[in-house]
């Protein structure tokens, strides 16, 4: 699987609203003992991961997570741009992830996303 690929099927995890097919979903690409942090949260593992997906979905019923960008790697990691679109067609600013791979890249062992373009000085 290439890096755009396994970006996909991580993006398609945050879309699945029944947590069981997420958690299948997640466990393909996700790492053990991964994590996911965030502005809001910081999640280890696939069952904290699947439920704050769960409860950004409750949120926001309808919004899907979609890729804005390619995504670029080097020493193991890659970065990408992403956006919400709400389920009335209204999008969210771009926020953009950093995940680290597996040796094998075909896993990932963690995620930071920033929310929002960066402030200029």
């Amino acid at each position: 699987m290439n890096l755009a690929e396994l970006i996909d099927r991580y993006c398609a995890v945050w879309n699945e609203t029944d947590a069981a097919r997420r958690r299948a979903m997640l466990d393909a690409v996700w790492a053990e003992d991964a994590t996911y942090t965030d502005p809001t949260v910081h999640a280890r593992g696939v069952d904290e991961l699947v439920a704050h997906i769960g409860t950004v979905q409750a949120k926001r019923p309808g919004a899907r997570i979609l890729r804005t960008s390619t995504v670029e790697g080097h020493h193991g990691m890659v970065r990408f741009h992403w956006h919400a679109a709400l389920a009335d067609g209204t999008t969210l600013p771009e926020g953009i992830d950093i995940a680290w791979l597996s040796e094998d890249g075909n896993r990932i062992e963690k995620i930071v996303g920033f929310f929002g373009p960066l402030k200029r000085s």
